[in-house]
């Protein structure tokens, strides 16, 4: 408790410092972090495959492997996203707004940072550097919790970070890395609302919950991602299949997966090529009971018949569910009903229809002919993320550095009294 008392009491001293640390500055850190990335590429190759080996001999799962991996590509997409990051404009010290009083005071809401974030998350060793960059970007420190699966491979991607802090006489407390799996130390953490201002979760929707649960700190949320496509009508079946494909398979393990494929009614006859394309791409294809009759004598070996806990389920793997519905109505209503106010996306000509869905779905990304795989702060020119905010206080959708900050007011006057 005492050496945990000292990490975040640290923590707050570097935020104290890193909020009056100017831009130039900040981005010269990330810059040189990034160059530190490329220089390590092969010692963080060597610890990620460590990391590998032990998570494959735990039997994880192949959504948690695959996001686990960091070969080549992920290792210079991580160097490029801090380049990317220190080239934004600094979210610190903007002017939101401001007003002038009839008695003259000048009223300024001002951007700045919220001070400390603990950072817990499983598996994806890139939220070291993302979480770390935006966060150093907005001026906030951060402690980050790896799970146990990656922590080799967060240690070597943070020994870049450090080296950096260390150059521009940063202290190295503006990024801290737990090196325990003890739930006990997490937990004590979670007490620490003195010294520590968010708790930002990325993982499984059991480990959000019990962090929410015991936490005296504000948790951002990041829930599961039970995303949905509806097909609403057809103008190009190639188009349509090729999103629906990518939507779907591009990346099975990754929370902005469609899960749940919805289909109007009026256009069943053509959503065999659809079917054919998620097949041969090896999906499981789960129907509701209408489509599974419907289309039991060409697909009597591929198909399986849809159960409702299927409606609620964020798979992670190639299976994909499809249901489907009288209008854009009831797609809204049951998107509503069995999402996870992450991402859903409509497939249509129909403006009308579009609006009514972008409008009446309650999730924090919702899209237009397009991939829900989009869901992503890099996609979004944000560079990083530190993850997808699901609800629906302070940030929502990807939260990137300007997320990462709040405001104060600064009023100015010339000796005003208050009558």
């Amino acid at each position: 408790m005492n050496k945990l008392q000292k990490i975040a009491e640290l923590s707050k001293k570097a935020s104290r410092i890193l909020s009056i640390t100017s831009s130039k500055v900040k981005s010269k850190v990330l810059k040189y972090a990034a160059q530190q990335v490329k220089k390590n590429l092969k010692k963080i190759e060597n610890a990620n495959k460590n990391d590998l080996k032990i998570a494959k001999s735990k039997g994880l799962d192949d959504a948690m492997i695959d996001r686990l991996l960091l070969d080549k590509n992920r290792i210079n997409a991580i160097a490029k996203s801090l380049n990317e990051i220190a080239k934004w404009p600094d979210p610190v010290g903007k002017t939101i707004s401001k007003t002038t009083r009839p008695n003259g005071l000048e009223i300024h809401k001002v951007s700045v940072p919220i001070g400390v974030l603990l950072v817990i998350y499983e598996s994806r060793p890139n939220v070291t550097t993302d979480a770390s960059a935006l966060c150093l970007k907005s001026g906030n420190s951060v402690i980050l919790k790896c799970g146990s699966e990656s922590l080799n491979s967060s240690k070597a991607l943070l020994s870049c970070l450090h080296a950096s802090l260390k150059k521009y006489k940063l202290p190295a407390s503006c990024v801290e890395l737990l090196a325990t799996s003890s739930r006990k130390a997490v937990a004590d953490l979670l007490k620490m609302d003195e010294h520590i201002d968010v708790v930002v979760p990325r993982g499984g929707k059991s480990l959000i919950k019990a962090i929410s649960k015991i936490s005296k700190i504000p948790v951002l949320k990041h829930l599961d991602g039970i995303c949905h496509t509806y097909i609403d009508n057809i103008t190009n079946i190639n188009v349509v299949s090729d999103v629906v494909l990518n939507a779907k398979m591009r990346r099975t393990g990754i929370c902005g997966a469609t899960e749940t494929l919805l289909i109007n009614k009026k256009i069943k006859l053509d959503i065999v090529p659809i079917v054919d394309a998620l097949i041969d791409a090896g999906c499981e294809v789960r129907v509701d009971e209408y489509l599974h009759k419907y289309l039991s004598d060409s697909y009597s070996h591929s198909l399986k018949k849809a159960i409702s806990k299927d409606w609620d389920t964020e798979y992670l793997a190639p299976i994909i569910s499809v249901k489907l519905v009288k209008d854009v109505k009831e797609a809204i209503k049951h998107i509503n009903d069995h999402g996870s106010n992450h991402t859903d996306a409509i497939i249509t000509s129909n403006k009308k229809n579009a609006e009514l869905f972008l409008n009446g779905v309650d999730s924090s990304i919702v899209m237009h002919n397009t991939s829900t795989q989009f869901a992503d702060g890099g996609e979004f020119g944000m560079g990083a993320e530190i993850g997808i905010s699901t609800g629906k206080l302070h940030a929502r959708g990807p939260v990137g550095a300007d997320q990462l900050t709040t405001f104060k007011y600064i009023v100015k006057g010339k000796g005003q009294l208050r009558s």
